[in-house]
């Protein structure tokens, strides 16, 4: 990270416009710092681009992360992708796990954007050239449903519905142990790991993150949760249930047990992204859409429920 002090001259100023001012880096660029947690203001991380500053404040940005080479869409059909919808504003799709959501360094397989282009299905050209049309993510290891922008207007609505928290994503997730309480919320600031760039965790300073959960089966090492976000921060779910003592199964980042999940035979998170509803941005109306989760995940409900 480098600082600087914010000047007298742009008090008052939106975050994403002062940086630019200060760094020379296009408000985009900064916009999509801010997004990865690459901004802090005060020892903060920047929630919103609209933040204001004030004169005196301390702006940190990621100079290394923004002198990163940009990272080209090549076009890849990914194995096991479903199109859940698609119309000129918008697509949906079903990821499966082992897809990313979009190209970046050191991420050489399949990747949602790339099997777009190779279907021949334009995407919004907002964003960073790896990052079109991207207005929400999923882990690599993470399946279910994403929603990617198509027209410009559509890009910017749905990027601020994120924003504002008028997107009900809805995960199941299954955990190690039992919660006490079976149903709760978990309000704790996430940023990076301090001993691991590819890792995240709940630290001082973090940007504000809230996890809604609730039980829906328990077994004797075991629960399915439902689990709702009101933020959408990197490893969001995986972080904040790890903190709690009870890791996804599945996903030894986060400390999950190897030996329970080779018994469910899992090879990677069991995180699934079953339900996503918002505003339609170019109808106004709302709209929905459901996914039941992959058959990996499956069986290893069947084998706690047997």
């Amino acid at each position: 990270m480098t600082a600087w002090l914010v000047p007298d001259g742009l008090d008052g100023e939106r975050v994403d416009a002062a940086a630019s001012r200060m760094t020379g880096l296009t408000r985009s660029r900064v916009a999509d710092l801010i997004d990865a947690g690459q901004v802090r203001l005060g020892g903060a991380n920047v929630a919103k681009a609209s933040q204001r500053v004030r004169a005196g404040d301390l702006l940190d940005v990621d100079l290394d992360e923004a002198a990163r080479p940009p990272v080209r869409v090549q076009p890849r059909l990914a194995d096991g992708l479903r199109i859940v919808h698609l119309d000129p504003d918008i697509v949906v799709v079903d990821k499966p796990a082992g897809v990313a959501a979009h190209p970046s360094l050191g991420w050489d397989g399949p990747d949602v954007l790339g099997h777009l282009a190779a279907a021949g299905i334009g995407v919004a050209t907002t964003g960073a050239d790896e990052r079109q049309g991207i207005v929400q993510r999923l882990d690599v290891g993470t399946s279910g449903l994403m929603v990617v922008a198509r027209a410009e207007g559509a890009y910017s609505v749905l990027k601020q519905a994120f924003r504002d928290r008028r997107v009900d994503k809805e995960y199941q997730a299954l955990v190690q142990g039992r919660l006490d309480p079976p149903a709760g919320t978990i309000e704790a600031p996430i940023g990076r790991h301090p001993g691991a760039d590819w890792k995240f965790a709940v630290v001082a300073g973090g940007r504000p993150s809230v996890t809604h959960y609730e039980t829906l089966e328990a077994f004797a090492h075991a629960s399915l949760l439902r689990v709702h976000l009101e933020t959408g921060r990197t490893h969001q779910i995986r972080v904040h249930l790890s903190a709690l003592h009870h890791p996804c199964a599945g996903d030894p980042l986060y400390g999950a047990d190897p030996v329970l999940a080779a018994r469910l035979g899992l090879e990677r998170q069991w995180l699934h992204a079953v339900r996503l509803a918002f505003i339609h941005p170019g109808t106004g109306e709302p709209c929905e859409f459901a996914s039941p989760p992959s058959p990996d995940l499956g069986h290893a409900l069947d084998v706690l429920r047997h």
